[in-house]
């Protein structure tokens, strides 16, 4: 008689487990048949909770299932979103590259290009550091501004376009002092030239001019150096670098006030 219950017990837990599997299987089938604005929501409430990883899997299941939905173009945005919020600027590079090569028409393309500027321009750590990163950032930004002009981060690109070149400029910057305290005064007005050719709409433009200022005064060429302090006066004329160049040059008219007095003299 036991023996005949166990037998009994056994059989339906097995057919308690046969239900349970074939129930756990349905769900997972009807999780794949899920549509893909249903996918895309949840794996939306995954990013949004910062649960990435999740999130992306997610986003990568409708790209799996449903490639030809306007879901699917969101989802590989995502992705290289969650790259980028992961700090894998490499990986999310490649997949903006693929985004603009696959869709050229996308309507919001503008901000597949911008957030591949983005994650250039996030890379750069340094003004001494990092030129390549500061190149590939100005072109990617450069590209932004030329293909959708009317765009909203057209105008935030041209403001990174100004801090990147503000990164460029201090490089040379540095330079060039380092050419003036060390006495290479040639060297160093070119690096100050290329400041105000290329690089004048930062704030180390007014600096620039008056290193020239002093480059020239060094160098005995007096005329050049006053011309140039002109030059910072006119353009910035409440600058503290205009303050220091007017009193070199005060410096200068005395040094040709006395060369005077004394040629007379003789």
């Amino acid at each position: 008689m036991s023996r005949f219950f166990v037998i009994n017990i056994l059989i339906v837990v097995s057919l308690i487990g046969c239900s349970s599997s074939e129930i756990i299987e349905n769900d997972n089938k009807k999780r794949d048949l899920a549509s893909p604005e249903e996918i895309y929501r949840d794996a939306k409430i995954l990013f949004d909770n910062g649960e990435y990883i999740s999130a992306e899997q997610e986003f990568i299941k409708l790209n799996r299932l449903y490639p030809l939905s306007n879901e699917s173009i969101q989802a590989e945005i995502m992705t290289g979103f969650i790259s980028y919020v992961r700090l894998e600027y490499d990986k999310a590079i490649n997949r903006f590259d693929k985004i603009i090569i696959k869709y050229p028409s996308l309507k919001n393309l503008d901000y597949v290009f911008y957030m591949r500027a983005i994650c250039y321009y996030e890379q750069i750590s340094h003004h001494g550091l990092d030129g390549e990163f500061n190149d590939l950032a100005l072109e990617n930004l450069n590209q932004v501004i030329k293909r959708f002009p009317n765009s909203e981060y057209a105008k935030d690109s041209r403001q990174k376009i100004i801090l990147v070149k503000s990164n460029q400029a201090a490089k040379h910057m540095d330079i060039g002092r380092f050419y003036l305290n060390e006495k290479k005064y040639t060297a160093a007005l070119s690096r100050f030239k290329i400041v105000i050719d290329d690089y004048s709409m930062t704030k180390f433009a007014p600096e620039a001019l008056h290193r020239m200022v002093e480059a020239y005064y060094e160098m005995g060429m007096l005329e050049e150096s006053s011309n140039t302090a002109s030059i910072l006066g006119y353009n910035y004329p409440n600058s503290k670098w205009y303050r220091y160049s007017y009193n070199l040059i005060k410096k200068i008219d005395k040094e040709e006030t006395l060369f005077k007095k004394m040629t007379d003299i003789f």
